[in-house]
C-alpha cells in the first residue's frame, strides 16, 4: 500500500467518536509508520458521535476521491424512541418535550412509512454539519443561537420495519438512503407524522455503496493491521 499516492480505508466507527477523531487516530498511525510529520488525510461523510458504523478515509491523493465517494448510497439501522424529543434528535441532548403514544399502532405506523419514501424534502438538525454563514450549525445551536436551515431534496430507496416494541414505544428500521439524508431528523418526521414525538436512540451505518460493515476495520486493531503489510515509504 501508498498513503501518499492514496488509499481508502473502510472503519467500523466506534460509538462517542467523532468522525475527526478516527481521521486523527489513522492520520497519527499513518504518519508513525511512514516517519512523516504530514499526511493528507480525510473522511467522506460524517456519521454522528452518538452513532456507529462504515466510515470512509481517504489518504494522499485519493482525498480527491472524497465527493465521488460520499455520494454513494448509504444504510442504516435506526432505533426511535416515540413519546418524546430531544433538541438535537437523538440522546445527545436531555429531553424538551413529551407526547401522547397511546394511539401508537403498527398498523398506523405502516400507514405512515410510505410518506417518507423516494423523493421527499427535509429540514436537517440544527446540530449538525450542516454550514450557516460559513460556520457549522452544530457551532451556533451549541451556543444556544437561533438556526435556519432550508429544506433539501433527497432520496429515500427502502425503508423496512425490523421490530416495533409496542410496549417501549420503539421502532426499528433498516434505512437506504441517498447522500445528505439525516436520520435523526427522519426521527423527528415520523414521530411528527404520528401525531406524536421521536428521537434517535441507537443509530449504526450498515453499507455505504458496496461496503459493508462487516467489510471494516476496527480501527483500535489499525496499528497491529498497518505493522502487518506491505507499505511503500517515503523517498528520503
Amino acid at each position: 500500500m501508498n498513503p501518499i499516492e492514496g488509499e481508502i480505508l473502510y472503519f467500523d466507527k466506534p460509538y462517542r467518536w467523532t468522525s475527526f477523531d478516527l481521521v486523527a487516530k489513522v492520520r497519527w498511525q499513518l504518519c508513525r509508520k511512514l516517519g512523516v510529520k504530514k499526511l493528507k488525510v480525510g473522511h467522506a461523510g460524517t456519521l454522528d458521535p452518538l452513532a456507529t458504523g462504515v466510515v470512509t478515509v481517504c489518504t494522499g491523493r485519493a482525498t480527491k476521491r472524497i465527493d465521488e465517494l460520499q455520494a454513494h448510497t448509504k444504510e442504516y439501522v435506526a432505533t426511535m424512541q416515540f413519546g418524546a424529543t430531544t433538541p438535537s434528535y437523538d440522546l445527545e441532548k436531555e429531553i424538551d418535550a413529551t407526547y401522547p403514544t397511546e394511539h401508537i399502532t403498527r398498523e398506523l405506523v405502516d400507514s405512515v412509512l410510505p410518506r417518507f419514501m423516494g423523493r421527499i424534502e427535509q429540514v436537517p438538525p440544527a446540530f449538525s454539519a450542516c454550514k450557516v454563514d460559513g460556520k457549522r450549525a452544530y457551532e451556533l445551536a451549541r451556543k444556544g443561537k437561533e438556526v435556519n436551515l432550508k429544506v433539501k431534496i433527497l432520496v429515500i430507496d427502502e425503508l423496512e420495519v425490523l421490530s416495533f416494541d409496542h410496549e417501549k414505544m420503539q421502532l426499528t428500521l433498516r434505512i437506504v438512503c441517498s447522500k445528505g439524508t439525516y436520520i435523526r431528523a427522519l426521527a423527528r418526521d415520523i414521530g411528527e407524522a404520528l401525531g406524536s414525538g421521536a428521537h434517535l436512540i441507537a443509530l449504526r451505518r450498515t453499507r455505504v455503496g458496496d461496503v459493508r460493515v462487516e467489510d471494516c476495520m476496527n480501527v483500535e486493531n489499525f496499528k497491529e493491521w498497518l505493522d502487518s503489510q506491505d507499505i511503500e515509504m517515503p523517498a528520503e
